[in-house]
């Protein structure tokens, strides 16, 4: 499963260092390539010589070799990797890795980094459940970092509680469940929507509506990193997408979403209807700014958009897999159910504008999927997870990497 692949093992100044000593061994026995980065407190606790030998390969720690001058580039070993993880990463290095404070040369690889990041971390239990620590694990898990929890047992302050690094065998086996998820979905095509649509009323304003998109492209980017090529239609937002393997395609209103995504699932494997589109568009659009002068009142007469979803279900062949989102405050299940079978859809995403940190403008979501096999709820998520998620159950349902 390793075999050939590039990997850059951060390591951070804390006594589970001794750790990743193990860690490099056991990743370099089963095929991988592995290039260590590891900051000055580091070095106070395990020596480059020993990771040296083990790796293969010179350690990294400064921007330049002193003797010689010679520089150290991090792009390119943020364009060399495959998978970056970061065993152990202490409180310290968490901090700067959220605040971009690249003065050594692991947040700055980090910050260079292309590939997909995992982060082992490793403190005392309280450090660990601080509120400034909590803080950061979230908004890293928001960044699309994946954090590799750590385990309950004696500390190196001889307390009993949560901070130790999960033990080396553990973190190699999310390593490797990392690499087999990035070719589960290689060769396939995927389409995707996202964001909101923006229905003009004259050359100055629109109908829209509050959707950031931040779901659409969470579902992208986890689709991208399990090697699907995506095209995401995507309405106008203000986010941008990370993965060389997102195509996107970028559209104002539903006519213009609608007339892209027929084309584009016509030779899909899956679609995933993620964009808010607006029900309604004005019937007729003024060339010119409307002006209020001498009129109290503005009626303005809406007529229905297509319907994306349904259409392209319509000409859904065999084998493909579609899915639509549901954004409910009433009979969410019931609307969901409904949307299954009117739309001719896979499965159907559902989440409530009443659960709080679900729905629009959130770095999370909770969410209910729904199948013709019934539903299964999770709990709150950041997207990326939720993302996760989603496309799990996709998988299943395509057979996808069965045997």
């Amino acid at each position: 499963m390793l075999k050939g692949k590039h990997i850059v093992l951060g390591i951070s100044g804390g006594i589970a260092a001794y750790k990743s000593a193990h860690l490099l061994r056991l990743l370099v026995k089963r095929g991988a390539e592995v290039q260590v980065v590891i900051t000055p407190a580091g070095k106070e606790f395990i020596t480059p010589v020993t990771l040296s030998a083990l790796s293969g390969k010179p350690v990294v720690s400064e921007f330049f070799t002193a003797n010689s001058g010679e520089w150290h580039s991090h792009v390119d070993l943020g364009l060399w990797a495959d998978l970056m993880v970061i065993a152990p990463a202490t409180a310290s290095t968490i901090g700067k890795m959220v605040s971009g404070v690249a003065d050594n040369m692991l947040v700055t690889t980090y910050l260079s980094a292309k590939e997909h990041v995992m982060v082992a971390p490793a403190m005392d239990l309280d450090m660990w459940a601080h509120p400034s620590t909590r803080r950061n694990i979230e908004t890293l898990r928001a960044d699309g970092v994946e954090i590799i929890e750590p385990a309950s047992g004696e500390l190196a302050s001889h307390l009993v509680g949560k901070g130790r690094m999960e033990e080396p065998e553990k973190i190699v086996e999310r390593v490797e469940s990392f690499f087999r998820r990035s070719a589960s979905l290689e060769g396939r095509k995927v389409v995707i929507t996202a964001g909101p649509t923006y229905e003009r009323i004259d050359p100055v304003r629109f109908i829209g509506n509050f959707s950031s998109g931040k779901m659409g492209f969470a579902i992208a980017e986890e689709c991208a990193a399990r090697g699907a090529d995506v095209a995401l239609v995507a309405g106008p937002v203000s986010l941008s997408a990370a993965s060389p393997r997102i195509r996107r395609i970028d559209v104002e209103s539903a006519v213009e979403m609608h007339d892209v995504a027929l084309r584009e699932c016509s030779d899909a494997d899956v679609a995933i209807f993620a964009a808010a589109v607006a029900d309604y568009r004005p019937a007729c659009v003024a060339e010119s700014k409307l002006k209020r002068e001498g009129a109290e009142e503005m009626t303005v007469e809406l007529v229905r958009n297509p319907d994306i979803a349904a259409d392209c279900g319509r000409r859904k062949r065999p084998g493909q897999v579609f899915v639509g989102f549901a954004l409910e405050t009433d009979s969410g299940l019931d609307q969901a159910v409904s949307k299954l079978e009117r739309k001719n859809l896979d499965m159907v995403v559902l989440n409530s504008l009443k659960d709080k940190g679900a729905g629009f403008r959130t770095d999370t979501n909770r969410v209910t999927l729904v199948t013709r096999d019934g539903e299964a709820a999770f709990p709150l998520k950041s997207k990326r997870d939720v993302a996760a998620d989603i496309i799990d159950a996709v998988e299943r349902m395509a057979g996808y990497g069965q045997p």
